[in-house]
Protein backbone atom coordinates (compact mmCIF):
# COMPACT_ATOMS: atom_id res chain seq x y z
CA UNK A 1 0.00 0.00 0.00
CA UNK A 2 1.45 3.05 -1.08
CA UNK A 3 0.85 6.69 1.79
CA UNK A 4 0.72 9.88 -0.06
CA UNK A 5 3.44 12.85 1.99
CA UNK A 6 -0.26 13.76 3.70
CA UNK A 7 -0.94 10.55 4.96
CA UNK A 8 -3.75 9.19 2.79
CA UNK A 9 -3.34 5.65 1.68
CA UNK A 10 -6.44 4.76 -0.42
CA UNK A 11 -10.10 4.58 -0.93
CA UNK A 12 -12.00 3.12 2.41
CA UNK A 13 -15.69 3.80 1.63
CA UNK A 14 -17.69 4.74 -1.67
CA UNK A 15 -21.18 6.25 -0.71
CA UNK A 16 -23.78 5.98 -3.38
CA UNK A 17 -27.55 7.77 -2.96
CA UNK A 18 -30.49 5.46 -3.22
CA UNK A 19 -34.54 6.59 -2.86
CA UNK A 20 -34.87 3.05 -1.50
CA UNK A 21 -32.57 1.76 1.10
CA UNK A 22 -34.77 -1.77 0.97
CA UNK A 23 -34.58 -2.01 -2.80
CA UNK A 24 -30.84 -1.46 -2.99
CA UNK A 25 -30.14 -3.55 -0.53
CA UNK A 26 -31.84 -6.05 -2.32
CA UNK A 27 -29.81 -5.13 -5.54
CA UNK A 28 -26.24 -5.24 -4.51
CA UNK A 29 -26.63 -8.08 -1.95
CA UNK A 30 -28.70 -10.23 -4.18
CA UNK A 31 -28.39 -9.26 -7.61
CA UNK A 32 -24.58 -8.32 -7.37
CA UNK A 33 -23.43 -10.68 -4.44
CA UNK A 34 -21.53 -8.18 -2.25
CA UNK A 35 -21.73 -9.62 1.21
CA UNK A 36 -23.82 -7.35 3.18
CA UNK A 37 -21.50 -5.77 6.19
CA UNK A 38 -24.80 -4.15 8.46
CA UNK A 39 -27.42 -1.98 7.80
CA UNK A 40 -27.89 1.24 10.18
CA UNK A 41 -29.31 4.54 10.69
CA UNK A 42 -31.00 4.86 7.09
CA UNK A 43 -27.68 3.07 5.71
CA UNK A 44 -26.53 -0.32 4.45
CA UNK A 45 -22.94 -1.30 3.98
CA UNK A 46 -21.34 -3.99 1.55
CA UNK A 47 -18.15 -5.29 1.35
CA UNK A 48 -16.71 -4.80 -2.10
CA UNK A 49 -13.22 -6.10 -2.59
CA UNK A 50 -12.00 -4.74 0.68
CA UNK A 51 -13.14 -0.68 -0.69
CA UNK A 52 -17.01 -0.25 1.81
CA UNK A 53 -19.61 0.62 0.15
CA UNK A 54 -22.43 2.31 1.62
CA UNK A 55 -25.87 2.49 -0.15
CA UNK A 56 -27.31 5.26 1.77
CA UNK A 57 -31.10 7.55 1.54
CA UNK A 58 -30.59 10.43 -0.44
CA UNK A 59 -29.87 13.67 1.63
CA UNK A 60 -33.45 15.08 1.00
CA UNK A 61 -35.19 12.12 1.10
CA UNK A 62 -36.20 12.71 -2.72
CA UNK A 63 -34.89 10.89 -5.83
CA UNK A 64 -33.68 12.98 -8.51
CA UNK A 65 -30.08 14.19 -7.37
CA UNK A 66 -27.40 11.26 -7.11
CA UNK A 67 -23.87 11.05 -6.48
CA UNK A 68 -21.34 9.80 -4.82
CA UNK A 69 -18.73 10.24 -1.73
CA UNK A 70 -15.28 9.30 -1.90
CA UNK A 71 -14.03 8.31 1.64
CA UNK A 72 -9.96 8.60 1.91
CA UNK A 73 -8.15 6.03 4.08
CA UNK A 74 -5.85 7.32 7.17
CA UNK A 75 -4.19 5.71 10.03
CA UNK A 76 -3.72 9.46 11.38
CA UNK A 77 -6.92 11.79 10.65
CA UNK A 78 -5.36 14.65 12.36
CA UNK A 79 -2.36 15.07 11.51
CA UNK A 80 -4.09 14.43 7.56
CA UNK A 81 -6.10 17.23 7.94
CA UNK A 82 -3.95 19.97 9.47
CA UNK A 83 -1.23 18.92 6.29
CA UNK A 84 -4.76 19.24 4.05
CA UNK A 85 -5.91 22.70 6.02
CA UNK A 86 -2.36 23.96 5.53
CA UNK A 87 -2.81 23.00 1.57
CA UNK A 88 -5.69 25.13 1.34
CA UNK A 89 -8.70 22.58 1.59
CA UNK A 90 -11.72 23.65 3.61
CA UNK A 91 -13.51 21.48 5.53
CA UNK A 92 -16.56 21.34 6.36
CA UNK A 93 -16.50 19.89 9.63
CA UNK A 94 -13.28 18.56 11.83
CA UNK A 95 -12.55 15.21 12.45
CA UNK A 96 -15.16 13.65 14.70
CA UNK A 97 -15.94 10.26 15.94
CA UNK A 98 -19.24 8.55 13.90
CA UNK A 99 -19.23 5.25 15.10
CA UNK A 100 -18.03 3.14 17.64
CA UNK A 101 -17.67 -0.60 16.00
CA UNK A 102 -16.59 -4.02 17.75
CA UNK A 103 -12.90 -3.55 18.52
CA UNK A 104 -12.59 0.23 16.72
CA UNK A 105 -13.61 3.55 16.45
CA UNK A 106 -14.54 5.52 13.16
CA UNK A 107 -13.54 8.94 12.64
CA UNK A 108 -14.59 11.40 9.57
CA UNK A 109 -13.91 14.65 8.51
CA UNK A 110 -15.35 15.87 5.26
CA UNK A 111 -14.93 18.40 2.73
CA UNK A 112 -15.02 18.97 -0.92
CA UNK A 113 -13.23 19.22 -4.54
CA UNK A 114 -13.30 22.81 -6.61
CA UNK A 115 -16.31 21.13 -8.13
CA UNK A 116 -18.05 20.58 -5.28
CA UNK A 117 -17.88 16.70 -4.52
CA UNK A 118 -17.91 15.09 -1.84
CA UNK A 119 -14.91 14.06 -0.38
CA UNK A 120 -13.90 12.85 3.28
CA UNK A 121 -11.31 11.31 5.03
CA UNK A 122 -12.11 8.22 7.71
CA UNK A 123 -9.96 7.00 10.06
CA UNK A 124 -10.55 3.76 11.04
CA UNK A 125 -8.59 3.41 15.25
CA UNK A 126 -8.55 0.26 17.70
CA UNK A 127 -11.30 0.94 20.74
CA UNK A 128 -9.80 0.86 24.09
CA UNK A 129 -12.67 -1.11 24.93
Amino acid sequence: MTTTDTGINGVIQIAISAADLEKSTVFYRDKLGLAHLFTSNGMAFFDCGGIRLLVGLHETGKPGHYSSIVYFRTDDIERTAAMLIDRGVAFKDQPHLIARLPGKDVWLAAFSDPDGNALALMSEVPSAA
